[in-house]
């Protein structure tokens, strides 16, 4: 697969709608479906994948996408894509209460970093957040975007954390994390509205995530850290297909599902691999300290209902290394995977 040579080549990929999301979009019976946070990292692509869905679809569905846009481009770029956007700030109450009425729901808002001397924001975004939101759209489907830090730090050789794990969060970060999915916990059995709690980590968009994270550090000579030794991804395009698939499996109470992809990778061997790639030398750090637990999820209920992912562990790499070596963009929001003391 070609690099794509700019961020627009890269988010037409990320957002291109698979013939097995078109169909979905097709027979989806619904008015309305709601993106909030949509100005995340994540959740622009996944605006723009779905606008296209429905478009190839034939469907009628408006796509509606509502954030504080404190990113302009991002809310320009969404209308563009057909989607009609909505200024709101969701701690707001009254705000809340006067958004559109909708049949399917995507919540994307949430705070993690930063959380540190900040936290009792954190918490607000994290837990009153979802209550203003729970209690507005009861009766659509909603897919509440988690993370996989709720669960507790495990080794590589446990194969990750599935889904019937005790969460045992570490931190304000996570255990907010875990107070949002309670509050749609609460609320769905409340008023029986229909919910999935997608536990991902993590996505690769070529311009942040693990693999960019470790291929910088190579690419720029620095050391990396052994500390933590293995890690989980998924590209980003195929989370975006999953969490809109999802919308047919949200439930009372709500259904839980790992989101990431069949690899536990090595930082090690990913990082020999960019050196490789990139004709440098890999420097490590801790190569013989006691190795650290870390957060590794089990998907492979994701991959028994949606199969594996599209996208693969080598291809993503592949694209990693030429969008580096080709000078691509970054976010600038490294993913500190390597984080095990709950501080963000």
């Amino acid at each position: 697969m070609p690099c794509p040579k700019n961020e627009e080549e890269l988010e037409s990929l990320l957002s291109e709608p698979s013939g097995r999301l078109v169909e979905f979009f097709r027979h989806m019976k619904g008015r309305r479906l709601v993106i909030l946070g949509i100005g995340g990292k994540i959740g622009v692509t996944l605006g723009m994948a779905a606008a296209r869905a429905a478009r190839h679809a034939g469907s009628s569905m408006e796509i509606v996408g509502i954030s504080r846009f404190s990113d302009l481009a991002a809310r320009q770029k969404l209308e563009r894509a057909g989607l009609k956007t909505i200024a709101c700030d969701l701690l707001d109450a009254e705000s809340a209460k006067a958004l559109p009425e909708a049949d399917f729901v995507i919540f994307m808002a949430g705070r993690k970093f930063g959380t540190t001397s900040e936290e009792s924001l954190t918490w607000a975004m994290n837990t009153v957040v979802p209550a203003h939101v729970a209690q507005h759209y009861r009766k659509a489907r909603i897919i509440v975007f988690s993370t996989g830090c709720v669960y507790p730090l495990v080794t590589a050789e446990t194969g990750g954390c599935v889904e019937q794990c005790i969460p045992a969060p570490i931190g304000d970060y996570a255990q907010s994390a875990l107070a949002r999915e309670r509050i749609f916990e609460y609320y769905s059995k409340e008023f029986g509205t229909e919910v999935a709690l997608f536990r991902l980590n993590y996505a690769i968009d070529l311009r942040y995530g693990v693999l960019y994270d470790i291929a910088i550090q190579v690419w720029e000579e620095k050391p990396i850290d052994l500390s933590v030794r293995n890690f989980n991804c998924i590209w980003q395009g195929d989370v975006i297909e999953r969490a809109l698939l999802a919308l047919e499996f949200c439930a009372s109470p709500p259904f839980i599902i790992n989101i990431s992809g069949p690899e536990t990778a090595s930082v090690r061997a990913v990082a020999e691999y960019f050196a490789d790639k990139f004709g440098k030398r890999a420097v490590f750090v801790n190569e013989d300290a006691p190795q650290k637990p870390a957060y590794l999820c089990n998907a492979s209920r994701s991959f028994g209902i949606f199969g594996y992912p599209h996208m693969s562990l080598s291809q993503m790499i592949d694209l990693t290394a030429a969008w580096i070596e080709q000078g691509g963009s970054s976010l600038g929001k490294p993913t500190h995977f390597q984080t095990t003391d709950g501080v963000f």
